[in-house]
């Protein structure tokens, strides 16, 4: 709502504002574009106008979608999945995103998995079994050791320390 009121009250009128994303149906002055961008940092977001950076955020807002939104619902690799919805070939998007990110996607998508777990250990609703099924490990030992080996801590003594060792989506 923030950004697309940002929009209109700039006189852009015709916009469609999604997650990480906004579309407009004109063309907007660069000193209009100054004013949104400065109005945009103002309440917290980054604007972004080239191609790889739209398209590594795209690729960040997909993989943010999947563990949080539809962590089961998917049933092809993930590669496969990124690769089709941006109908782009993956090993194309892998090179970019590990160029510009300086991880893979496939790191970056353990690390949300993690930053997930342990919302979910601190909000204290569900067992780690449930939670380790949730998210489509495998097991728990497999959620356990993957924990583990990115935090340094067990799910159990992370749980202990509370939300004092949680990160942002936008800092993993």
């Amino acid at each position: 709502m923030a950004v697309s009121n940002i929009f209109h009250e700039a006189g852009v009128s015709e916009t469609e504002v999604q997650l990480g994303k906004v579309s407009v149906k004109e063309s907007i002055s660069e000193e209009k574009l100054t004013q949104i961008e400065d109005q945009l940092k103002a309440v917290g977001f980054e604007f972004i106008n080239d191609s790889k950076s739209r398209l590594i955020e795209h690729i960040k807002n997909i993989v943010i979608d999947i563990i949080y939104n539809h962590p089961l619902e998917i049933k092809v690799n993930h590669s496969d999945y990124l690769a089709g919805q941006l109908n782009l070939d993956y090993n194309y998007l892998s090179t970019l995103f590990s160029s510009v990110e300086g991880t893979t996607i496939e790191k970056y998508m353990i690390n949300l998995k993690i930053e997930r777990v342990k919302e979910l250990l601190v909000y204290d609703e569900k067992t780690l079994s449930e939670i380790a099924d949730e998210l489509g490990y495998s097991s728990v030992a497999h959620l356990s050791g993957q924990f583990k080996k990115v935090t340094g801590f067990t799910p159990s003594y992370f749980k202990k320390l509370g939300e004092q060792k949680r990160k942002s989506i936008d800092e993993v």
